[in-house]
């Protein structure tokens, strides 16, 4: 049967197949439109990304050399640039994959640092290295040119990335003393540390009530123990307890009870080991130079030989150093005091503020202790001309300035000297004839074999005459016995001047208790940080990411 050209014409019209085409034909340029937006955006997004990374490992890494030691500002930038290595996959602008292009910028303030594209932050840089203290990276743009959305107008997305970090310290193996602010009223930031180094300072131990500017006290790190802890943290040459965090904002707690004897553990240092000098535990051994104003017999022997024990042990002699007559050649002189801390309250020239002047008698200490033995001057004395002359140093030395000397120079013989040698004095006691030991001998007979000849510090050994110490404001935290959350203002490296003792005074002498502390400032605490010669401390710096 035929059909006809109309029910062709009808069947067509009436033909559904190939319907899907057209439809897909109409919608394939919203679809390709979907598609390319998609796959540029996660470009966009990677690119995002690998910047944001980049940014992020740069400032960790800048951050890293914020130790607010000479040289920060330069080494920071350095770090972000020369310590990481990041690359791009992302971004096709023909400029390469390294992500190198980089902006970095320090800043003493956090908020300053946070707004580091706003105009006037950039203005607000740190100036120096002491005041570096967080860090800013920009990487500049970067360009994603568009593979497949130019059909709907988008060519190309330029994309940067912005990070900020800082650096946070916290000091290990702290030994566990605090300071109130002497200068508390007047400078509440503890800025007086800056300045005031080779400054004699005394410190009194804080009692039951509240703590004044100049009083000192200790610092609960966790061990426990009360007065028990306290001298192991103080005595051994590795002390156990938490890490203390070294930023202005974080606190400490106050160690409290009855410490009368936790400065035996201090003395230790000294090479004089009483009866709860040392704990049991650990070891601790004292400098190797432990110059003091003390004598010893040279046969000394029992008991009491290396306690402070008149003439059975450590003892103060007979000739002793006199402040008002500096002219004169004691038998014994440690490192002594700021002459205005030494004099008798009252004296012409005795001050009564916790910090001295840094004025001290360097030429009665160099005449008393180098006495020409050898050469063609032997049985004569080194003057100021002398020591100056000998040991280089300026005529304000300060006391470490010439204990680092001694201990660099130690058995060498300078000018008819052995430095650091032990040199018996003219009086003579029953028993033997009392020495001014300059080098450690109580150390070695110790038990359980003793604890050698002395630490000499050096970048992996801690100086054990050096210390650090946390400065607070005692008034404005009503700081007493067991206080908690109490903010530190400062870190401050001191030097161990003189074993704590009870000193009888004079006319002219000012008397010593037990109590006392004395130190002489170094600066603002850094520590371990770098691998100087170590203080007594370990400092741990962690870099961490602000935003």
């Amino acid at each position: 049967m035929k059909r006809t050209q109309s029910f062709w014409r009808s069947s067509i019209w009436r033909d559904e197949t190939g319907a899907a085409a057209a439809l897909y034909a109409l919608a394939l340029p919203a679809l390709v439109a979907v598609a390319g937006i998609a796959f540029d955006y996660a470009r966009v997004a990677a690119l995002d990304t690998e910047l944001q990374n980049a940014a992020d490992q740069a400032a960790l890494a800048a951050a890293t050399q914020l130790d607010r030691r000479a040289g920060a500002v330069g080494r920071s930038a350095m770090a972000a640039t020369s310590l990481i290595n990041n690359e791009t996959r992302f971004a096709n602008d023909g400029e390469g994959r390294d992500v190198s292009d980089l902006t970095v910028r320090v800043y003493a303030d956090k908020n300053q640092a946070e707004a580091c594209g706003d105009a006037g932050a950039l203005s607000a840089t740190a100036t120096g290295d002491a005041q570096a203290a967080f860090v800013c990276v920009q990487v500049n743009t970067r360009t994603a040119n568009f593979a497949l959305t130019p059909v709907v107008g988008a060519l190309r997305s330029n994309i940067s990335a912005q990070a900020v970090a800082g650096v946070g310290s916290a000091l290990c193996r702290t030994p566990p003393l605090m300071v109130c602010n002497p200068n508390e009223a007047s400078d509440p930031d503890a800025n007086f540390i800056t300045g005031m180094r080779g400054r004699g300072m005394l410190v009194v131990q804080g009692g039951g009530g509240a703590w004044t500017p100049g009083n000192f006290g200790y610092l609960d790190t966790g061990t426990g123990n009360g007065a028990t802890g306290v001298r192991m943290a103080l005595g051994w040459v590795s002390p156990p307890g938490n890490c203390i965090s070294q930023n202005g904002v974080d606190t400490v707690d106050t160690e409290p009870g009855n410490m009368s004897n936790v400065p035996q553990a201090l003395n230790t240092r000294f090479d004089i080991y009483d009866t709860q000098g040392c704990e049991d535990g650990g070891t601790c051994p004292p400098s190797v130079n432990t110059r003091k104003d003390l004598v010893r017999q040279k046969d000394a022997s029992g008991n009491n030989s290396c306690r402070l024990h008149n003439s059975q042990g450590w003892y103060l002699p007979a000739n002793r150093y006199d402040p008002a007559n500096p002219g004169s050649t004691p038998d014994s002189m440690g490192h002594p005091r700021d002459v205005c801390h030494a004099l008798a309250t009252g004296q012409a020239g005795a001050c009564t503020t916790s910090i001295g002047d840094g004025t001290w008698h360097r030429d009665t200490y160099f005449r008393t202790h180098y006495l020409r033995t050898e050469g063609p001057m032997a049985g004569t004395r080194w003057n100021s001309a002398d020591w100056q002359a000998n040991t280089k140093l300026k005529p304000d030395a300060t006391r470490y300035e010439v204990y680092l000397w001694e201990i660099a120079n130690r058995g060498n013989v300078i000018d008819g000297v052995r430095i650091l040698d032990p040199k018996p004095r003219p009086d003579t006691v029953a028993g033997g004839t009392p020495i001014n030991y300059a080098a450690p001998v109580c150390s070695q007979l110790q038990p359980s074999g003793g604890y050698g000849g002395g630490v000499t510090p050096s970048a992996t050994s801690a100086d054990r005459r050096r210390m650090s110490v946390a400065v607070v404001n005692c008034t404005a935290n009503n700081v007493r016995g067991n206080t908690t959350g109490v903010p530190v203002r400062r870190w401050m490296d001191v030097f161990l001047v003189e074993p704590s003792i009870a000193r009888p005074g004079s006319a002219t002498r000012r008397a010593t208790g037990q109590d006392q502390i004395y130190v002489e400032i170094i600066g603002e605490t850094t520590s371990g940080s770098a691998g100087e010669t170590a203080g007594s401390v370990i400092r741990r710096d962690v870099p961490y990411l602000i935003r």
